[in-house]
């Protein structure tokens, strides 16, 4: 199941995007035996601002995806429920999974009623570079649970 973080905003360099391609990479060598993976992080860029314009801008990416809507009003997940569902759409002959993560103003409604879920971060707000982050991390995490490593300690 190919794994994408489809992203509103270009990160250029830093350590919020080194830290993103670094735990994305991680999950692609340690998804490739469990048939996660390619994981990778997508950015786009909307020509105009504004969640519509940005909703235009992901389309493409969310195509044919089972797409799961990165959003403050969403559900948390502990690290061992995230990873199982994972699991159970790879399981369910998922092809593609696709996370959305929107720009400032958040996702279009069209992007978050399309979502077949909606994740949350917990309840504080976080800056959209670390979310890509935090989201590659727990991508990696639940690979590692999927595959019995020691990674993760619960």
């Amino acid at each position: 199941m190919r794994i994408a973080i489809v992203a509103v905003g270009r990160l250029g360099r830093g350590p919020e995007a080194d830290l993103a391609k670094l735990y994305a990479e991680r999950a692609t060598a340690a998804g490739r035996a469990l048939g996660l993976g390619p994981v990778e992080v997508i950015e786009v860029a909307a020509r105009k601002r504004g969640p519509a314009a940005e909703a235009e801008a992901i389309a493409p990416h969310l195509a044919e995806a089972h797409l799961i809507a990165c959003d403050e009003h969403g559900e948390p997940s502990n690290s061992r429920a995230f990873a199982q569902e994972i699991g159970r759409l790879r399981d369910r002959g998922v092809r593609r999974l696709a996370f959305a993560i929107g720009g400032a103003d958040g996702l279009a409604p069209q992007v978050l009623e399309s979502a077949q879920a909606r994740l949350a971060f917990g309840p504080q707000t976080w800056p959209h570079a670390l979310v890509r982050a935090m989201l590659a991390e727990q991508l990696y995490r639940a690979v590692t649970i999927l595959a019995g490593s020691p990674y993760h300690r619960q």
